[in-house]
């Protein structure tokens, strides 16, 4: 079955080959268009105090403006009658809010992810409505808000595992292709011992010992993570650090650092750069799976796991499971064709 990237026309000469990969990742129509798709709506998760938030943007009172977002304000700045933070959900302020010529401008959801409404109509959870478009939780908690924070904590989360583990697993792999000899020998040893260690169990142990943070599950899960990596790295140290350019390089005088990073790192890096959207989508599935078990976040924090997990406990609501299967599923789908396009734009045989 052909591919994008192979139907394309011809490629100009005289391109260089970063040139070349750009102009096939392009070609590659799925890939480019997943990774735009993918990049609007991490962006627009970046900004979501911005499109969920229960406190507006901008509020204009008796001539002045109120800027909720950046500063707390008390009921009594705004004609109520107590010193306690402002509920803009509350009708009596709101109508005050709203009358004469005062105004204000709310977010397009009006909801935080912790924002809990004590006068709704139905039991949670309730299923949508008007006023939440994708219903609650089991504890009044606007879903739709949830997903757009669970969203970016699960993206974010996935890229700083990502950077971590990579520059681990680089660095690893490096040593031991480049070295050789007894350091290559004791690095596979050790990394045969370390791999064998049972992880989960492990993440078991931490939780019941440690407060759990998402600073903790990084560090857990990136001091396992790298270790595919570093196996492709040592691969392509080894073949490369007998080339002619290597010892061209040596002969000069350049030193080791040198040739590992300057010369060697950069020819290396292919598998490193078609991994790296896969091992993104596995670190949003494994915070996830763990975020479902109990192990992950603590729970006050918004998640895809903890929403899955209600979605268990509430079979009856359907809408806590599909938001949250729809929102995965179409993350790690847009992953893996960026994957794949890179895989097809590092392969020199297409041109």
């Amino acid at each position: 079955m052909s591919t994008p990237a192979a139907d394309a026309a011809p490629l100009p000469a005289g391109l260089s080959p970063r040139a070349r990969a750009w102009r096939r990742f392009r070609a590659n129509r799925r890939g480019w268009w997943s990774l735009w798709i993918f990049g609007v709506l991490f962006g627009l998760s970046l900004g979501a105090e911005l499109l969920s938030n229960d406190r507006p943007l901008l509020v204009h009172y008796e001539g002045a403006y109120y800027f909720p977002l950046l500063k707390t304000y008390p009921e009594t700045a705004f004609g109520g009658d107590f010193d306690t933070e402002a509920d803009y959900h509350d009708p009596y302020l709101r109508e005050r809010l709203a009358g004469g010529d005062n105004w204000l401008l709310d977010p397009p959801n009006p909801y935080r992810y912790d924002t809990i409404r004590l006068d709704g109509q139905r039991a949670n959870p309730a299923p949508p409505s008007a006023q939440h478009l994708l219903g609650t939780d089991d504890r009044g908690r606007d879903v739709l808000a949830r997903l757009i924070y669970g969203f970016r904590l699960s993206v974010l989360f996935a890229l700083a595992l990502t950077v971590v583990g990579t520059a681990l697993g680089v660095l690893a792999g490096a040593l031991q292709g480049y070295l050789g000899g007894r350091t290559d020998l004791l690095g596979q040893r050790l990394i045969e011992i370390w791999s064998s260690l049972p992880e989960l169990y492990l993440l078991i142990i931490f939780a019941s010992l440690f407060n759990p943070s998402v600073w903790l599950l990084l560090a857990l899960l990136a001091a396992f993570g790298w270790m595919g990596l570093a196996d492709y790295v040592r691969a392509e140290f080894l073949r490369g650090r007998n080339l002619d350019y290597v010892r061209a390089a040596r002969a000069l005088g350049a030193g080791n650092r040198t040739i590992m990073f300057r010369h060697l790192l950069p020819n290396s890096l292919t598998p490193v750069l078609t991994f790296l959207p896969f091992r993104i989508s596995g670190a949003i599935v494994a915070l996830t799976s763990l975020d479902f078990l109990g192990l992950g976040v603590p729970p006050e924090t918004p998640s895809l796991g903890e929403l899955l997990a209600q979605g268990k406990e509430n079979l009856s609501a359907w809408w806590l499971s599909a938001g949250t299967f729809v929102v995965l599923v179409g993350t790690l789908l847009l992953l893996i064709f960026i994957g794949e396009a890179l895989r097809e734009a590092a392969d020199t045989r297409r041109g």
